[in-house]
């Protein structure tokens, strides 16, 4: 199984990651982490732009669930239900588990599933270990704590290979 940090790509943020863009990829199942990804940790709430991010992906065909580490089980359950959208909780990331229990459940393989979230050590890593794509973002509200701090600032090395590997791809 694989163990790379480096992202497949990186963006600024989860509407970035666009159903076009995804279409273009091959996806038809997209995985996201919750905390610091979709929202900030302490939202409760997901906002407009989100439920219209999550009905554009529908439109498109592209299937979505929150892959989701957060211990308090009622945040996740109570801010899917007001997305819609089915979530895989206590996922284990970074273990592959959670995310092949997601894809199972929605008849998904791993060519067509990408990974949307912020940490690598995470995120990232489960995606690599499932053999999905791995999308990650810039964290929403940024890094609040001081371990957040010293935890982003440690992924930057891996964040900068991601950002080189895509501008020479964007050469060619």
């Amino acid at each position: 199984m694989p163990f790379s940090l480096i992202p497949d790509l990186l963006f600024e943020d989860y509407a970035a990651v666009t159903p076009a863009l995804l279409r273009e990829l091959g996806v038809t199942l997209l995985l996201s982490d919750l905390d610091f990804t979709l929202a900030a940790k302490r939202t409760r709430r997901p906002d407009q732009a989100l439920k219209d991010y999550i009905a554009a992906l529908e439109r498109a065909g592209i299937g979505f669930m929150i892959v989701s580490n957060n211990r308090s089980g009622r945040r996740v359950t109570d801010f899917c239900a007001e997305l819609g959208v089915e979530y895989q909780g206590h996922a284990g990331k970074p273990s592959p588990r959670g995310l092949q229990a997601a894809m199972a459940r929605a008849g998904a393989d791993a060519a067509h599933t990408a990974m949307l979230g912020d940490k690598l050590l995470t995120d990232c890593l489960a995606a690599k270990r499932a053999g999905v794509l791995a999308l990650t973002v810039e964290p929403v509200g940024g890094a609040v704590t001081l371990w957040q701090r010293v935890l982003h600032a440690m992924q930057a090395p891996f964040k900068t290979a991601c950002r080189r590997r895509m501008a020479k791809k964007v050469k060619k």
